[in-house]
């Protein structure tokens, strides 16, 4: 059954009577080669398990089961489980969950497959909702080998851009302290069903485990409410922008904390890496 074919896409949303749910983002990959990579690039352990966010109609669930000793997948739309009780009928290592991802408790969910071996998160994410996921699964501490997402080609440009770029945004930073992030493929809007406006592009995610990280401030609140601070007024200079995030200090002194790091005061908040950013909100502290 190839589910990347358009013609076999439509007659399964026909003999259901579905339809494209635009409140779910519901956009089918119909590219069988970019399947078959974002499947491979999941894990290089065939013992592990797999958990897939979105598996829509099945398409790279049935990659992921044929590659992967099982399969849990979570599906928030409850018109597509028929269809994918149809088109996984003939695996038996795949679970389909009715459920949304920032409602489950992964540890819950997940403790069993942990127990068995290498657990790896791989997902098409709706644009609308991309962040919110990423951080969720990155906040939850479990140590997933990778995870492993379709994204807008923007957020992947942001994910895996470097300081004092155009793309660095607050969530680079904030990636990079949880994980190793890496491009992989660039995915034309054609080949989806129906077409998105933009593109998107594969990004994996290499989780770092404690002693990985490229920092270690005092304070993690204060460590993610500086980088917030620090590109919630963007156009701002980072004195400037921490001095709104930060109203119990003064200018003078966060402009001190800046001077003292050997950082120009008139420095934006874009061009300091992760570990300046701890650095930063310890001296802010």
């Amino acid at each position: 059954m190839d589910l990347s074919d358009i013609s076999t896409v439509r007659r399964i949303m026909s003999m259901y009577g579905l339809r494209f749910r635009k409140e779910f983002g519901q956009n089918f990959l119909t590219d069988g080669s970019v399947v078959e990579q974002i499947a491979d690039s999941c894990s290089s352990d065939p013992a592990c398990t797999v958990l897939e966010i979105g598996p829509g109609i099945g398409t790279l669930t049935r990659a992921l089961a044929s590659r992967f000793a099982s399969v849990v997948a979570l599906e928030i739309d409850e018109h597509l489980l028929p269809v994918l009780q149809f088109t996984l009928a003939d695996f038996d290592n795949v679970t389909v969950h009715h459920a949304d991802v920032l409602k489950t408790d992964l540890h819950e969910l997940l403790q069993p497959c942990f127990e068995r071996g290498k657990v790896a998160v791989c997902a098409n994410l709706p644009y609308y909702i991309t962040s919110p996921i990423l951080m969720y699964l990155l906040e939850s501490r479990l140590p997933f080998e990778s995870v492993t997402v379709m994204v807008q080609k923007e957020v992947a440009d942001r994910i895996c851009a470097m300081p004092g770029t155009k793309d660095y945004g607050a969530i680079t930073p904030v990636i990079d302290y949880y994980a190793s992030a890496q491009k992989l493929i660039r995915v034309p809007s054609d080949r989806f069903l129906p077409a998105p406006k933009v593109d998107s592009a594969v990004v994996r995610l290499t989780l770092r485990s404690d002693a990985d990280r490229p920092c270690h401030p005092r304070s993690e609140e204060k460590f993610f409410k500086t980088i917030r601070a620090a590109f919630g007024q963007r156009r701002k200079t980072l004195v400037n922008a921490l001095s709104a995030g930060f109203p119990d200090l003064s200018k003078e002194q966060i402009r001190e904390a800046v001077v003292s790091l050997g950082l120009d005061p008139e420095i934006r908040g874009e061009r300091l890496s992760v570990a300046l950013f701890s650095d930063l909100s310890d001296r802010l502290g």
